[in-house]
C-alpha cells in the first residue's frame, strides 16, 4: 500500500486530514464521508512518508470490528509486518489490557500478570456475594451496576455519602479489595488501572489515533491525556451527530472539551459518499447542529412508507417483497431490517424462516447464555487462577453440572484443606502442572472427566457435550493461532472471551454471508446496505418514550444513523396495532418530520399473496411443539381472503358470510358474528 497512490483516491477534504501534522487535529467526519479510508491513510501516510514506527503508534477504536478491519487491511498490503508491532492497535480495553500485561507495574496495585479479565455480570455477582457475606445494606440492588459506577468515579472523601443512606461506598472498597484478592479485573478495572499506573517518565507514543473519539466517556479521556506525552501528536476523527451510547457514558461534547483542552485544530470530511440525494435530504431532518452534509450521488427514488398492520404482516410483506429484490438481481447480503428493540427480531425470524429467507441476527451473545460453558469457562478459570474462589465455588455448587455441592460446602472445601475433598477440585487445582499435556479438545475433555460431569443419563447430554466439544476446539484453535503456549493461550482466550463474547451460538452477522441482515438500530452503526427497512416506527418504539430532552435528541441521532446506512432504497414503517400496550398506534412524529415532497406513502392491506392466518397458525403450531418452523423451499401461496375493518377489532379476515350474518377473525381477538345491517364493517 503505498502512501502516494492512497493519497490520489481522496478528495481534497480526505488528503488534507491526512497531511494534517497539527499537534492535536481533531475531523469531523459525516456519515458516508470514507472515515475509515481517511483513518488507514493516515496511518500508512505516518509510517511511508513521515518514518513513524508502527509500534510507535497507539490507534484506539470502539470495537473489535473496526481494530480488526484496520489492522487486516494493514496486513494485507504489508506482509513485512508481524502482530506485536501492532499490538497498540485496538479498542480501548484491548490497548489498556496489553499495557496491564506487558508494560506497566500491575503488582503495585496488588495483581499479577497473569490477572484474568471479568463481564460486568461476573463483577456484580461478586458484589452480591459481599452483600450477603459481610451482611451490607445496600438499597436499589436493581440498579447496583449503575450506582456501583457512580459511586466508584467518586474519588473526593468528603462526597462519598451515600444519598440513601447505605453502605455502597463501603461495598465499593471491599469490592476492590476482592478483585485484587481474587486477581481480576472487570472492564472498567482496566481504563482506570492503565491509567493510575501510567507515568510522564514512561516511554510515550509518537501519535495517538482515534476512531469513533465522540462514543469516548470520562474515563477513556483520563486514558488519553495519561497517554500523550508533550511530544506526541492526536489524530482523532468522530461524528458529533453519531453520539447513541450516552447511556454508556459518553461524553456529548468531546469535541468541545477536546478543542480546549488541546487547543485542536479542526478539520471536516463533509461529502457523503453513500447514500441518494433524497435519503440524504431525508436524514438532514434529524440533525439539530447545523452539520454540513453534501451529497455525491444523484437523487435517487423517494423514500417510502409504509403503514403496516402489526408485526406479523410486516414480517409476511417482506418475505414477499425481499424475495422479489432478490429476483431481480439484489444479493440477499445487501439487505437489511432494523428495529428498535432486540425482541422484534423474532416475528421476522419465524416468517422468513417460514418463507426460505436466509438471514442472520445480530445478537451479541457471550458464553454466559450457555449454561454448560458458563460452567466450563469457571472452570477453567479456577483452573489457571486458584484464588479466584468464587468461580471455583460455583463450579462446584453448580445445580446441573459438577458435584451439585451446596454453595457453603463448596466454600468450605475450597478454603478449608481438611474439609471433605472433591476430585473435581483436584482435577482443577492440578491442571496448570498438566498444561502442556493439553494440545487436543479431547486431552482436556479427558482430565477433567466431562462426561462424568455433565451426566450421559441427562436429557441435555448431548446437546452439552456438542457445545463443550465446540468450544474447546475454539481454544484450541485460538491458541493454534495466537502461537502462545497453553497456558498463556487459554488465558488470553478467556479474557478475550470476556471482552468480546464468542459467537457460539452462530448470532452474529457476517458480511460476507448472503443473508438478509436482522438487527437493531445500535447494532447497525458502521454499516450500510442496499435496501434498508426500518420496522415499527410508532412513539414507544422509534422513538421510545423519554424522560428528558437529552434522551429525545440521542433518539433522533440513533434514527439518523439508521436512515444513513440506506444506500439506494429506504423504507419506513409503522403499526395500526403494536401487539404490544406500551406502544402507540398510528405513525410517530419522525415520520411527519420528512418534507412531503421526499416519500411516497403507501399502505399494506392484510392478505396479498401470503395467507397469513394459515402460515401464523402453522409457526406457533411449530413453536407449541418446541421446534423450529418448517423451512419449505418457497412461499406459501393462496388465492387472497375477503377483509373487513371493525373500529374496535382491527382488520379481520371474514370466515363465512350470507345474506344476513357474517363471521371474521380478527388478529387478537378471535372468531366474531355480526348482523351485516348492524355490524360497521367496512370492506376492504
Amino acid at each position: 500500500m503505498e502512501h502516494q497512490k492512497e493519497l490520489e483516491k481522496l478528495n481534497n477534504y480526505q488528503k488534507d486530514a491526512v497531511l494534517d501534522d497539527s499537534g492535536v487535529c481533531i475531523v469531523k467526519a459525516q456519515v458516508g464521508s470514507g472515515k475509515t479510508t481517511v483513518l488507514i491513510a493516515k496511518i500508512v501516510y505516518l509510517h511511508q512518508a513521515k518514518k513513524i514506527r508502527y509500534r510507535d503508534m497507539i490507534v484506539l477504536t470502539f470495537t473489535n470490528k473496526a481494530a480488526n478491519e484496520i489492522k487486516a487491511r494493514l496486513l494485507r498490503a504489508d506482509d513485512s509486518i508481524c502482530t506485536d508491532d501492532l499490538a497498540g492497535f485496538g479498542t480501548f480495553h484491548s490497548v489498556a489490557l496489553h499495557f496491564l500485561k506487558d508494560v506497566l507495574p500491575v503488582q503495585d496495585l496488588g495483581y499479577t500478570r497473569d490477572f484474568l479479565v471479568i463481564a460486568p455480570d461476573e463483577e456484580l455477582d461478586i458484589a452480591l456475594g459481599i452483600i450477603r457475606e459481610k451482611k451490607l445494606t445496600v438499597k436499589y440492588k436493581n440498579r447496583l451496576k449503575k450506582r456501583l459506577e457512580q459511586a466508584t468515579a467518586i474519588t473526593d472523601e468528603a462526597q462519598k455519602v451515600s444519598p440513601y443512606q447505605d453502605d455502597i461506598f463501603t461495598l465499593v472498597e471491599l469490592l476492590r479489595a476482592e478483585k485484587i484478592s481474587q486477581n481480576k479485573m472487570a472492564f472498567a478495572d482496566l481504563i482506570q488501572n492503565a491509567t493510575a499506573l501510567l507515568t510522564n517518565d514512561q516511554q510515550k507514543p509518537r501519535w495517538i489515533i482515534i476512531d469513533e473519539v465522540q462514543d469516548s466517556d470520562q474515563l477513556q479521556l483520563e486514558f488519553i491525556n495519561r497517554l500523550k506525552g508533550s511530544e506526541t501528536r492526536l489524530f482523532a476523527v468522530g461524528d458529533p451527530n453519531q453520539i447513541i451510547y450516552s447511556w454508556r457514558g459518553s461524553t456529548l461534547n468531546v469535541f468541545a472539551a477536546l478543542r480546549e483542552q488541546y487547543d485542536a485544530r479542526e478539520r471536516s470530511l463533509p461529502i457523503n459518499y453513500r447514500s441518494s440525494g433524497s435519503i440524504l435530504a431525508a436524514a438532514k431532518c434529524f440533525l439539530r447542529d447545523g452539520s454540513d452534509l453534501t451529497g455525491s450521488r444523484e437523487t435517487g427514488s423517494k423514500i417510502i412508507i409504509k403503514n403496516q398492520y402489526n408485526p406479523f404482516n410486516e414480517a409476511c410483506y417482506l418475505a414477499d417483497r425481499i424475495a422479489a429484490i432478490h429476483q431481480q438481481g439484489t444479493p440477499y447480503g445487501e439487505i437489511a431490517v432494523f428495529y428498535r428493540t432486540q425482541n422484534q427480531s423474532r416475528v421476522f425470524e419465524d416468517v422468513f424462516l417460514k418463507n426460505g429467507i436466509p438471514f442472520e441476527v445480530s445478537l451479541k451473545k457471550t458464553i454466559r447464555d450457555i449454561p454448560v460453558l458458563n460452567w466450563l469457562i469457571k472452570l477453567l478459570r479456577f483452573s489457571l487462577n486458584p484464588n479466584d474462589w468464587s468461580s471455583g465455588v460455583e463450579v462446584l455448587s453448580n445445580k446441573d453440572y459438577g458435584e451439585k455441592r451446596t454453595a457453603k460446602a463448596a466454600l468450605k472445601t475450597i478454603k478449608d484443606p481438611g474439609a471433605n475433598q472433591s476430585g473435581l477440585l483436584g482435577k482443577m487445582r492440578g491442571f496448570v502442572s498438566h498444561g502442556g499435556e493439553m494440545t487436543t479438545p479431547a486431552t482436556i475433555y479427558t482430565y477433567f472427566e466431562l462426561d462424568r460431569q455433565i451426566r450421559p443419563t441427562a436429557s441435555t447430554y448431548q446437546e452439552d457435550k456438542a457445545a463443550i466439544d465446540g468450544l474447546l476446539q475454539l481454544i484450541i484453535e485460538y491458541v493454534a493461532e495466537k502461537q502462545l503456549p497453553f497456558l498463556e493461550g487459554l488465558t488470553d482466550f478467556i479474557n478475550s472471551s470476556a471482552l468480546y463474547g464468542i459467537n457460539i451460538l452462530k448470532k452474529d452477522i457476517s458480511s460476507q454471508a448472503d443473508s438478509v441482515k436482522l438487527m437493531t438500530l445500535h447494532a447497525s452503526k458502521g454499516l450500510e446496505f442496499a435496501y434498508v427497512f426500518i420496522t415499527g416506527i410508532n412513539y414507544g418504539l422509534i422513538p421510545l418514550h423519554m424522560k428528558s430532552p437529552a434522551e429525545e435528541a440521542e433518539e433522533r441521532r440513533l434514527f439518523f444513523v439508521g436512515m444513513t446506512r440506506a444506500k439506494d432504497v429506504l423504507e419506513l414503517s409503522y403499526y395500526t396495532n403494536p401487539d404490544d400496550y406500551r406502544v402507540i398506534a398510528g405513525e410517530s412524529r419522525y415520520i411527519n418530520m420528512i418534507p412531503p415532497q421526499l416519500v411516497e406513502n403507501e399502505s399494506v392491506k392484510a392478505g396479498g399473496e401470503v395467507n397469513l392466518q394459515d402460515l401464523k397458525k402453522q409457526i406457533q403450531a411449530a413453536q407449541s411443539e418446541g421446534s423450529e418452523a418448517p423451512e419449505p423451499a418457497e412461499t406459501v401461496v393462496a388465492v387472497p381472503e375477503k377483509q373487513v375493518r371493525h373500529h374496535k377489532y382491527g382488520i379481520g379476515t371474514v370466515l363465512k358470510e350470507d345474506e344476513t350474518m357474517i363471521e371474521a377473525e380478527f388478529e387478537n381477538y378471535g372468531v366474531k358474528e355480526f348482523i351485516k345491517a348492524f355490524s360497521e364493517l367496512e370492506y376492504l
